[in-house]
């Protein structure tokens, strides 16, 4: 199994070329090299990175990158290279990150998935989460 750590910035090539691929149809504004200063300012500890063999193979921001707003934590991009999937990484590295949000003090754990994207779906229920009755809404900054 690999080891779940916290980013590095030796770590930045292997996530970019992961997101690339585990994101293809992401939008530029969200590309590593812009999304990682600001998430990395923010909580650092919650960026986590899946490293087998000196390789980046998974990542979660709260490729996860997770986020505490004082009540609520947050599960953004959980990502895992496709030679690497089903191997367990992916529920190491939200198990990881729902640790790390719980030891903040975090009582509850949100994340937002495509509704078309089913087996994703699947996968988070496997895990607990439960599908709730919200509409996302989001608005770019200018």
């Amino acid at each position: 199994m690999p080891s779940i750590v916290a980013y590095q910035a030796s770590h930045f090539d292997g996530i970019r070329l992961l997101w690339r691929q585990a994101f293809p149809s992401n939008s530029p504004k969200d590309a590593a090299e812009l999304s990682f200063p600001a998430n990395l300012s923010m909580q650092p500890d919650l960026f986590l990175v899946a490293i087998d063999r000196d390789m980046v193979v998974g990542s979660a921001v709260a490729s996860i990158i997770a986020g505490y707003d004082g009540h609520r934590g947050w599960l953004y991009a959980v990502a895992v290279l496709q030679s690497h999937q089903r191997q367990g990484i992916a529920t190491a590295l939200v198990r990881e990150a729902e640790n790390r949000l719980i030891a903040l003090g975090c009582k509850k754990i949100n994340l937002h998935v495509r509704t078309s994207d089913t087996p994703v779906i699947k996968f988070y229920q496997s895990l607990g989460y439960e599908v709730e009755e919200h509409v996302s809404m989001g608005k770019r900054a200018q």
